[in-house]
């Protein structure tokens, strides 16, 4: 039976102190990466022309490629180690990354591999930021707290995500991504001065050996948790479809199709908005199986690239990214929450780097095959598989009793 909160009793999570500084953080580093999610595949296509698309999908992997090969130490750095420092260290690094890259592009000097060799250095931050982000959110906030804690935090991402998108597209449109991509190295640096200035609660930690024990421990607690690693597994095959559909085809859709970077913002824009109101139902409404009903509202997820096949107009497509930012928001919220109360404190970081590396596992083979698979079989055939892939495994993964079942801990 849903239970619901009063917004109000949420929203009184940001006059403390320590959870205002992680909000503001994860709402300025949102707003930055999203503005470069529109125009760095923009930016790749003014490089090397509209009929080389799968240069694309090379660039936009290589920092998924990079961010898989070293999650899991991360996650294992992430329990061994303060998750605020290491937060702090990655996005220092982001900041002189995406800098680097700002000022190749400026300068005239971005090559393909270039940018590949610079994205990859941002994926190892992200891969060394995320499972300490996740972590750090029950040091910060008393478990009872927790639900709207992850709400908010996920509103505030939303939010971001989608204005930072709209004002990506119309900044590089009009001055370049060279500009959109060092304003996000701003971005990485104010929220690397939030983190450092935040304080938190003592970090649970687990004596072992070494780090690799700590790993292998790790994957013990992940594995012993079957509605988890099976939704893993689930997302592992929708994420090579959708990174596929939002990072690399949808761009080059819009290229072809739409007015371009401004368009693709305006449904990145969409797509924010769905996953701002998929956060405050997520806020407003407690249900008594998360998994249950969060795989439900994954499904609308399909209807992102089925827009893009024939497309009928703007409107339609930003219908569809709504849709679907909706329901993955109200899936994401009620995950966070399981995962913290379901999962042993002390090995949560090394969970969720299994979660992101499971989650994120097909990803860079879906990038890079996706602008090779437009100029070889055509948008339309590739955005149809790209559907199928994001549908089949979230109903296969319905057939699971234990995620059907599982009881939400308040």
């Amino acid at each position: 039976v849903p239970e619901s909160t009063r917004f109000r009793d949420g929203f009184r999570l940001l006059r403390e102190g320590a959870f205002l500084r992680l909000f503001v953080a994860r709402g300025i580093s949102t707003f930055g990466s999203s503005m470069v999610f529109v125009a760095l595949p923009f930016a790749v296509l003014e490089l090397v022309g509209a009929d080389a698309p799968q240069y694309v999908g090379y660039v936009i992997a290589s920092a998924s490629l990079s961010q898989l090969c070293v999650q899991l130490f991360a996650g294992a750095l992430a329990d061994r180690y303060s998750r605020r420092r290491m937060m702090v260290v990655a996005d220092l690094f982001a900041a002189l990354a995406q800098a680097a890259l700002a000022a190749m592009i400026l300068g005239g000097v971005a090559t393909v591999p270039r940018m590949m060799v610079a994205c990859a250095i941002i994926g190892v931050c992200f891969a060394l930021h995320w499972p300490a982000a996740f972590a750090l959110v029950p040091l910060v906030v008393p478990k009872h707290k927790l639900q709207p804690a992850n709400a908010l935090i996920s509103v505030a991402h939303t939010m971001a995500w989608g204005l930072g998108a709209a004002v990506g597209g119309v900044v590089s449109a009009r001055y370049g991504a060279g500009v959109v991509i060092a304003g996000d190295a701003l971005t990485f640096a104010l929220s690397a001065l939030l983190i450092a200035t935040l304080r938190s609660a003592a970090q649970p930690q687990e004596t072992a050996s070494s780090l690799l024990r700590e790993i292998r421990e790790g994957f013990r607690e992940f594995i012993s948790h079957r509605w988890l690693w099976t939704i893993v597994a689930q997302f592992s095959v929708l994420v090579m479809g959708f990174q596929a559909t939002y990072a690399v085809i949808g761009p080059i859709v819009a290229a072809r199709a739409l007015a371009g970077v401004q368009d693709w913002g305006v449904v990145s824009l969409g797509f924010g908005v769905g996953l701002v109101l998929g956060g405050l139902v997520a806020m407003r409404v407690r249900v008594a199986r998360p998994m249950l009903a969060g795989t439900l509202c994954v499904m609308p997820l399909a209807l992102l690239p089925l827009s893009l096949v024939a497309p009928q107009g703007l409107p339609l497509i930003v219908l569809a990214a709504f849709l679907g930012g909706a329901g993955l928001e109200f899936f994401s919220v009620n995950w966070s929450t399981s995962l913290h109360t379901h999962v042993a404190p002390e090995a949560l970081s090394r969970v969720s780097a299994y979660d992101v590396v499971g989650s994120m596992l097909f990803a860079p083979l879906g990038e890079a095959l996706a602008g090779q698979c437009v100029a070889s079989f055509g948008a339309p055939a590739t955005l149809k598989a790209a559907a199928l892939l994001i549908f089949a495994p979230t109903l296969l993964v319905l057939l699971v009793p234990k995620v059907r079942r599982l009881r939400a801990r308040h």
